[in-house]
């Protein structure tokens, strides 16, 4: 029988029977208590054939016309096989392809939806936003509401600045880390993944890990020579990096949980131990929180740990489903950014009005009390879920979650690293993961991604999830 125990921080996993909480629904919030009361009805046996005729046709259309058909390598299934579907729309917690097929989604558009797909709210005040104009190249109220809600909600940031992707958050981000301290090199983590430009493309996560890939063709040593890399959750490696490049490293930048190798928490203390070292050092403390802004907590990994970074970069869910990213911090670095000071960095769509609209109306959302703990609940229950099917049918697996975000390997574990996630047995979650999309359960199609719960997914949804899961792994 597998060994399916869980490591992983501020969330227990045990193999005990999976149950879905007795806890009375009039303890959540009014905005989680509906997403509670729903029949258990439905039957995984009631569904038509299931075909991806129409989606193939597409697919095969799009690779004449981009590279290998997509527009974000993991789209293309490459590590999991099989037909990738093509969508036609979304809502709440699910997603419909072309076909016609419906999923419950655990991708949320790689984590942006976690107030659920089209929000009723926030499509409204994008229609009201819309009649103003889309873009204005200029300064708008818009960008001042959605700053002030950044700032008092996440610790490390005093001031903002808006830009238009995760990638070039962390872009902007690394270059005012060298300005501020006139030192030239970084550390980044192993299997960590801060976007897609040049001096990040080492030892890389997400699709670069899903295909396999070595660092980047196209990209110069040039770019690269001043990008030091560690094993996540290794201390003592960081402090040898320290120790051979004294008075040289301007900024550390990690994923505080990492999501871009598949669910990776930190050990106790290993956040609390780069902080320290980058204080001793003179070093900036950068978290990319691109993907666990708003996710754990209100105020993001950095909240959750109770560890305060020099700068943070932020996406995804500030921007509601819209194109966003965002870097912050302390007043005195940031005030290095043009036009305040002589860090250059520009972009002609940062602070659109559609964006802002969507990011301060997904917050107000996020605001409201119980929606976190909801979040917990669920999450917890379709983990465990998961584990305990694993453990049943006689597979090794580990996983974990925090907040809205999880995470599983066909491995017994634990990971703590990159290196330890390369031990599952990727080839049986590609079966596992297109099984599942047959019985209407749509997860990341790698087994090197975090997956995102919502506040739309809903106990039926758990309770369907846990048991596609059971089936498809007896089936395999």
């Amino acid at each position: 029988m597998a060994n399916t125990s869980a490591a992983v921080v501020g969330a227990g996993i045990s193999c005990s029977s999976v149950f879905l909480s007795k806890r009375p629904i009039s303890q959540f919030s009014q905005s989680s208590r509906r997403f509670c009361c729903v029949k258990m009805a439905v039957s995984l046996d009631e569904k038509k054939n299931y075909t991806l005729k129409k989606s193939e046709e597409a697919f095969t259309a799009a690779k004449e016309l981009m590279p290998g058909g997509v527009n974000s390598p993991v789209r293309a299934f490459k590590s999991v096989g099989g037909q990738p579907i093509v969508v036609d729309s979304v809502k709440g917690s699910h997603m419909r392809d072309i076909d016609g097929n419906d999923y419950i989604d655990y991708v949320g558009s790689w984590g942006p939806a976690i107030i659920g797909h089209a929000d009723d709210e926030v499509l409204a005040a994008l229609a009201e936003t819309m009649k103003k104009g889309t873009s204005f190249g200029a300064p708008c109220l818009l960008e001042n509401v959605l700053a002030e809600m950044v700032i008092s909600a996440v610790p490390s940031i005093e001031m903002v600045r808006f830009v238009n992707s995760g990638t070039e958050a962390c872009m902007g981000v690394l270059r005012l880390a060298r300005a501020f301290t006139g030192k030239p090199k970084i550390i980044k983590f192993e299997g960590c993944y801060h976007g897609h430009a040049d001096p990040f493309l080492v030892k890389a996560g997400s699709g670069v890990a899903t295909l396999g890939l070595p660092d980047s063709p196209g990209v110069p040593k040039a770019a690269t020579v001043d990008t030091l890399t560690a094993p996540y959750n290794d201390i003592s490696a960081v402090e040898e990096l320290f120790k051979n490049n004294k008075g040289e490293i301007a900024a550390i930048i990690l994923e505080p949980v990492v999501g871009n190798s598949g669910f990776i928490p930190p050990k106790p203390d290993f956040l609390n131990a780069i902080r320290k070292l980058t204080k001793d050092n003179d070093t900036l403390l950068i978290f990319d929180e691109v993907m666990t802004g708003f996710r754990l907590s209100y105020g993001g990994a950095q909240e959750y740990f109770g560890i305060t970074p020099d700068l943070t970069t932020l996406g995804k869910i500030i921007g509601g489903g819209l194109p966003v990213g965002a870097y912050g911090g302390r007043r005195e670095i940031m005030e290095m950014v043009a036009p305040a000071g002589p860090m250059y960095q520009a972009g002609t769509l940062s602070g659109n009005p559609l964006a802002m609209t969507a990011g301060i109306h997904t917050l107000k959302r996020l605001m409201k009390p119980g929606n976190y703990e909801y979040l917990n609940k669920i999450t917890s229950e379709l983990t465990q879920g998961l584990l305990e099917a694993g453990k049943k049918t006689g597979h090794a697996m580990c996983g974990g979650y925090i907040g809205g975000m999880f995470g599983f390997f066909f491995t017994e574990g634990p990971v703590h690293n990159f290196s330890d996630a390369k031990k599952s047995d990727t080839e049986k979650f590609g079966r596992f993961y297109r099984g599942m999309l047959e019985e209407g359960v749509y997860f990341a199609p790698s087994q090197f991604e975090a997956g995102f719960t919502s506040l739309a997914h809903t106990a039926e949804d758990i309770q369907q999830t846990i048991a596609a899961a059971e089936k498809v792994l007896r089936r395999i």
